[in-house]
C-alpha cells in the first residue's frame, strides 16, 4: 500500500490564474452534470457549461478558450438536447468531438481556420443511448520520449518514432480518420470518415451478453486494435476487457469484438474493506497507447481508493503427464494474460476527478524501484482531485504522491487521517473535471461552481527544484514540442527570467547539432520558440521583434523566389532561386548592376499586375535595409530593435539578394519599387543602400573571417538620414497575453468576458494609433473597417479577406491561411469604433 498522505519532498504545485463567471449576469452559467473538459495540443481548453435563462430553460454549451487569453471565451451553443458526457480534441487540436447522453456525437471543427469560430458538420447518432466513453481512432503516429537519453545530441536519440499502426488504414497505407464510442447499454459504434466526406457508422455488442455500462475507457494497441474497458459501477463486478477490431468490408464498416481477460478491485477480495467501497467511479487507462495498464478508483460517500493494474504475459504452468508425452522447450511454453495489481493506496478522501498525462514518456524497465527513482522526469504523474479540495500530483504506477495542492488558505495536516477529518457544513469547493497538458507541466480544473483554475506542476516533480535541473527539463519538453510542433506555452509558464538567456543559447545549441535537413525543417519554429522565450524577460524583450522580423524575411525571400520561373524547360538542377543564391554570395561587388549582368534576367520576368501587387512587401524590405544601415552607427545599443542583425551575415545576405531581385523587377515595372524620400532628385538609393549594405555583409558574411564595420562605412551610414528620409517601421506589437504576466507566481483573477487591465510592453500599440495589417503591410487606420484576425501568440494582425486577387498575393497569403508566421492560431477580432 502507499500512503498518498505522504507528499514527498520538493514536490510543487502553485496557482497561476481563476477565471471565473460574471455574478450578476441576466444569464447564469451553472456546472453541467456531468462535466468534461479537455486540453488540445494547441493549448485550447473546452469544457461545457449548461446556460441556464430566466425562465428556466437549459442550453447546452461548449466553451473554447485559448490558454494565453482565457478571458476571451468563445461559447458554442452545441445543440446537444441532452448533457454533454464526453469531449475528445484530435491529435492536431484542430477538430473537437462532443457527445451526450442521448447518444448523439458531434465533430467540430474550425470555420476559416479560427479558434473562436467553429461548425459541425458531421456526426452520427445512436438513439436514446448513452455515450460513456470516446475517443478518435488512431492515425498511426506515436514519438516516444527517451528520458534517459535527454543529453544526447541528436534528436532521433532523444525522440523516436514508435512502430504503432493505426486503427484503420485507407489505400496505400493512409489511415483513416474517424471515431469509436461506447453506450451506457454496451454497444460499441464505430464512424469512419471518408476522404469523399461521408460517414460510414456502424454499431456491434460488446458481447452477446450486453449489460449496463456505467463507466469505460478505450485504449490502442500497437497492432492496429483497439481495447475497451467497461464497468458496470458496482466493485463486486468485474472489470471487463474487449478487444475491438475495425474494418472496411464492400464500403461498409464491419466491427469484430473479443472478450479478454477480466479482473476485480483488489479491495472487494479484501475481507477488511469488501464493503467498505461499494462503487467504481474512475476508469481510466493510463495512456490512450497504453492498454496494458489500468487505473481504478471505487469509493464509498466519504472515501475511496485507488489502484494500478498491468496486464502481463504469464507462463502457463505444464502438468507432469503432458510434459512427458510432449515436453516444452523454450518458448513453445503455454502462456496467458493476466492482470496483476501493481500498487494501491490507502484510504483517501472521495475523489472527485482523475486527470492523466499525455507525454509519452519512453522507461526502458518498468519496475516499481525504477518508476520511483525517475518519478521527477515530468509526464510520470498522474493527478487526483478530491472533495476536500484537494489535488495531489501522484506517481503513474507507483501511486506514490509527488505534490499536493490545497485550494483553501489554511491547508489540514498531511498526517491527519481522512476518515478523521471534520466535515463541513456545505460541500467543499472542489474539482469536478481537471486535464493536464500536453507536455504535464500545467494542469486546468473546473470546480462545483464553475471556475476555471490553472495550475503549473513543476517539472523537477519529486525533487528539489535546482535551477540547472529545471533547466534540463525545460530544454528537453522545448525540443519535444520543436519536434512535435506543439503548442510550448505552458512550459513558459516555467521559465523565470534569470532561465531566459540560458535557454535561448541551449535550445540554439541543441539545434545547429543536427542535420542540415533538420535544421532547415525546423528554422521557423525555433525561431518562434526563442521570441516567446524573449518576452520573459525585461532584459530581451527587444529581440523578440528581430526574431518576429527574421520570420518575416525568410518567409518573402523564399515566396519572392519562388515566383521565378526557368526560361528554358530543360534547366540544370538548380533553379533560379538557388542560382541567385550562389551568384550574389560568390560575387561580392558593391555596384548593384554589375551584379545583376551575371544573372539570366529573363528568368526575371513576371506579369506587369503581379509585380505592383507586390509592391508593399518589397517596399518593407526597402525601408528594412534603409532601418538597418542608419541604425548602424549605434550598433552598441541592445536595446535598439535591429541590432542583431548588423552581425548577421545569413540574413544580410538575404536581404541583398532581394535588393538585387527588387532592381530587376524595377527595370520591368518602375512603379513596383521602394519608394524613398531623398534630398537629391538625382541620388540613385537602391545603388546607395546595396553598396553599403554589401560592405556591411562582407564584414560578417559566413565565408570570411568576421570583421568589424571600417570607419568609412559607419561615416557613410551616419550621412543617410541627411539624404534619405528613415522611415519608422512598425515593430510587431508585444503580445497582451498573459504568461509573461504570471512569472512573479502570484496567481491572477480573472472573469470571462473581461479583459484584465494590464501593463502593456513598451512596444505595443496604444489605443487609437493606426494599425496596419502585419502579413500584407498595408495601412488599416486607427479603426479598421474590415475584419481582421489575430495571433493568439504574437499579436500579429491581418485582414480576414484578400484585398488582392493576383496569384503571387494568394501564393503569398496561402502560406499563413491556417497559422501564423510563429505557428499560433487565428482569432478573430471584433470590430472597434471610435
Amino acid at each position: 500500500m502507499c500512503d498518498l498522505r505522504r507528499p514527498a519532498a520538493g514536490g510543487m504545485m502553485d496557482l497561476a490564474y481563476v477565471c471565473e463567471w460574471e455574478k450578476w449576469s441576466k444569464s447564469t452559467h451553472c456546472p453541467s452534470v456531468p462535466l468534461a473538459c479537455a486540453w488540445s495540443c494547441r493549448n485550447l481548453i473546452a469544457f461545457t457549461m449548461d446556460l441556464r435563462s430566466d425562465d428556466q430553460d437549459l442550453t447546452r454549451m461548449i466553451h473554447i478558450l485559448d490558454t494565453e487569453h482565457p478571458w476571451d471565451l468563445h461559447s458554442i451553443p452545441s445543440e446537444h438536447q441532452e448533457a454533454i458526457t464526453c469531449l475528445e480534441w484530435d491529435q492536431s487540436g484542430s477538430r473537437l468531438l462532443s457527445a451526450d447522453a442521448d447518444g448523439q456525437i458531434k465533430c467540430w471543427s474550425m470555420a476559416d481556420h479560427l479558434a473562436n469560430s467553429w461548425e459541425s458538420s458531421v456526426g452520427s447518432l445512436v438513439e436514446g443511448d448513452p455515450i460513456v466513453a470516446l475517443s478518435w481512432l488512431h492515425n498511426g503516429v506515436k514519438l516516444a520520449l527517451h528520458v534517459e537519453k535527454s543529453g544526447a545530441s541528436s534528436f532521433g536519440e532523444k525522440f523516436s518514432r514508435v512502430k504503432f499502426s493505426p486503427s484503420l488504414t485507407l489505400f496505400g497505407g493512409k489511415p483513416m480518420e474517424g471515431w469509436i464510442a461506447v453506450t451506457v447499454s454496451g454497444l460499441v459504434t464505430v464512424s469512419l470518415l471518408k476522404p469523399s466526406g461521408q460517414v460510414l457508422t456502424s454499431t456491434e455488442s460488446l458481447c452477446r451478453l450486453r449489460g449496463r455500462v456505467a463507466l469505460a475507457d478505450i485504449a490502442f494497441t500497437g497492432g492496429g486494435n483497439i481495447v475497451v474497458a467497461a464497468a458496470d459501477g458496482s466493485s463486486a463486478s468485474p472489470v471487463q476487457f474487449y478487444k475491438v477490431c475495425v474494418s472496411v468490408v464492400s464500403e461498409k464498416c464491419r466491427i469484430d469484438t473479443e472478450i479478454l481477460p477480466s479482473l476485480f478491485m483488489r479491495c472487494t477480495t479484501d475481507l477488511n474493506r469488501k464493503d467498505r467501497f461499494p462503487a467504481i467511479t474512475h476508469l481510466k487507462f493510463l495512456a490512450r497507447d497504453m492498454s496494458e495498464q489500468v487505473l481504478l478508483c471505487a469509493s464509498s460517500q466519504t472515501s475511496s481508493i485507488v489502484e494500478c493494474w498491468s496486464l502481463r504475459k504469464e507462463g502457463l504452468p505444464v502438468n507432469n503427464i503432458f510434459q512427458q508425452i510432449s515436453p516444452v522447450v523454450g518458448d513453445k511454453q503455454p502462456t496467458i494474460l493476466k492482470w496483476r495489481i501493481l500498487s494501491a493506496t490507502n484510504d483517501l478522501d472521495r475523489v472527485s476527478a482523475v486527470a492523466l498525462p499525455k507525454l509519452p514518456i519512453s522507461l526502458t524497465n518498468t519496475d516499481l524501484k525504477v518508476a520511483s527513482d525517475t518519478q521527477f522526469y515530468p509526464g510520470l504523474g498522474l493527478a487526483l482531485a478530491f472533495h476536500d479540495g484537494s489535488v495531489h500530483i501522484v506517481h503513474r504506477l507507483s501511486l506514490q504522491t509527488m505534490a499536493v495542492f490545497y485550494s483553501s488558505a489554511a491547508p489540514r495536516p498531511v498526517d491527519e487521517p481522512a476518515i478523521k477529518r471534520p466535515r463541513t457544513a456545505g460541500p467543499a469547493v472542489h474539482f469536478k473535471a481537471m486535464q493536464l497538458s500536453w507536455t504535464s507541466l500545467a494542469l486546468v480544473g473546473i470546480d462545483n461552481q464553475g471556475k476555471l483554475s490553472v495550475l503549473r506542476l513543476s517539472p523537477s516533480m519529486g525533487h528539489p527544484l535546482e535551477v540547472g535541473l529545471a533547466l534540463r527539463h525545460l530544454l528537453f519538453l522545448l525540443e519535444y514540442c520543436m519536434v512535435t510542433g506543439y503548442d510550448w506555452w505552458d512550459i513558459l509558464l516555467h521559465v523565470q527570467p534569470s532561465m531566459v538567456q540560458s535557454l535561448v543559447e541551449k535550445l540554439h545549441e541543441e539545434y545547429t547539432r543536427q542535420t542540415a535537413a533538420l535544421q532547415q525543417v525546423l528554422s521557423t519554429r525555433i525561431l518562434a520558440m526563442k521570441a516567446s522565450l524573449c518576452k520573459l524577460s525585461p532584459c530581451t524583450v527587444t529581440r523578440v521583434c528581430d526574431y518576429h522580423t527574421k520570420l518575416f524575411l525568410i518567409a518573402i525571400s523564399s515566396t519572392l523566389k519562388s515566383l521565378l520561373r526557368p526560361h528554358f524547360l530543360n534547366t540544370p538542377d538548380k533553379s533560379p532561386g538557388d542560382r541567385l543564391t550562389e551568384i550574389c554570395a560568390k560575387i561580392t561587388d558593391v555596384d548593384i548592376d554589375k551584379v545583376m549582368i551575371n544573372l539570366k534576367t529573363e528568368e526575371f520576368v513576371l506579369d506587369m499586375n503581379t509585380l505592383q501587387a507586390l509592391q508593399q512587401l518589397l517596399q518593407w524590405v526597402g525601408d528594412f535595409v534603409l532601418y538597418l544601415l542608419a541604425s548602424l552607427p549605434n550598433q552598441g545599443s541592445l536595446l535598439r530593435p535591429g541590432h542583431s542583425f548588423l552581425r548577421d551575415g545569413t540574413s544580410l545576405g538575404m536581404l541583398r539578394e532581394l535588393m538585387v531581385v527588387i532592381r530587376i523587377w524595377g527595370l520591368l515595372k518602375p512603379s513596383c519599387l521602394p519608394v524613398y524620400t531623398a534630398t537629391s532628385d538625382t541620388q540613385d538609393s537602391m545603388s546607395l543602400l546595396f553598396r553599403l549594405l554589401t560592405k556591411l555583409w562582407i564584414c560578417c558574411r559566413d565565408e570570411g573571417p568576421a570583421s568589424e564595420p571600417d570607419e568609412t562605412l559607419v561615416d557613410e551610414c551616419c550621412l543617410l538620414p541627411s539624404q534619405l528620409l528613415i522611415p519608422s517601421l512598425d515593430w510587431l506589437p508585444a503580445s497582451d497575453g498573459l504568461v509573461s504576466r504570471l512569472q512573479p507566481k502570484q496567481p491572477l483573477r480573472l472573469q470571462f468576458g473581461r479583459a484584465p487591465t494590464l501593463q502593456l510592453d513598451g512596444l505595443a500599440r496604444a489605443p487609437g494609433q493606426p494599425k496596419i495589417d502585419h502579413l500584407r503591410r498595408l495601412h488599416l487606420g486607427a479603426y479598421p473597417t474590415e475584419e481582421c484576425k489575430a495571433c493568439t501568440r504574437c499579436g500579429c494582425v491581418t485582414m480576414l479577406k484578400s484585398p488582392n486577387r493576383t496569384t503571387a498575393v494568394k501564393q503569398w497569403e496561402q502560406r499563413w491561411i491556417k497559422n501564423c508566421l510563429c505557428g499560433g492560431l487565428w482569432w478573430r477580432v471584433p470590430l472597434s469604433y471610435p
